[in-house]
C-alpha cells in the first residue's frame, strides 16, 4: 500500500542527512508540465514512458529503500507510478529477500511543494514564475 509524505517532511528529508540516490530518490512523473521547475535532484521520468521504464528503473533503484513518486498534483500520475513501481518491484525482488523498501507519494506534488519551497535553491530548482 502507497503511503504519503507532505511538502514538509520531504524538504526535512531533503535538508537532513539522508543522501539522494543511496537513502531516497524523488521522481518526477510529470510530462510536458515538468518545465518551469522540478525539486532539486529529482529524477524525471515521464508518465507517458513510465510503463516502458520501469524496469530499469527497479534495476537503478534495487538498493534505495525510499523511492517517493509526484506528479504536478500528485492525484492520478503520480500514485499511480508509484503503485505500478511497487507491484513491480514487489514482483522482481520479493519481500522476502530482505530488501525493504518504501513507494510514497508527495502530497500535493510539485504544485504545493513548488508553491511552498519554489525561493529555496537548496529545494527547488529551474523555477520559471512566467510559467508558474
Amino acid at each position: 500500500m502507497v503511503k504519503y509524505i507532505g511538502p514538509s517532511e520531504l524538504a526535512n528529508v531533503i535538508l537532513g542527512d539522508k543522501k539522494p540516490w543511496k537513502d531516497y530518490l524523488i521522481v518526477d512523473v510529470r510530462d510536458q508540465d515538468w518545465v518551469g521547475g522540478n525539486i532539486k535532484g529529482s529524477y524525471h521520468v515521464p508518465s507517458e514512458s513510465f510503463l516502458n521504464g520501469v524496469d530499469k528503473l527497479i534495476k537503478d533503484t534495487k538498493d534505495i529503500p525510499t523511492v517517493v513518486f509526484h506528479c504536478q498534483l500528485s492525484q492520478q500520475r503520480g500514485p499511480k507510478a508509484a503503485r505500478i513501481y511497487e507491484e513491480t518491484r514487489n514482483i522482481i525482488h520479493k519481500p522476502s529477500d530482505g530488501q525493504y523498501f518504501e513507494a510514497i507519494v508527495l502530497r500535493g506534488g510539485f504544485l504545493h511543494f513548488g508553491e511552498k519551497y519554489k525561493d529555496d535553491p537548496r529545494l527547488v530548482e529551474n523555477w520559471k514564475n512566467v510559467i508558474w
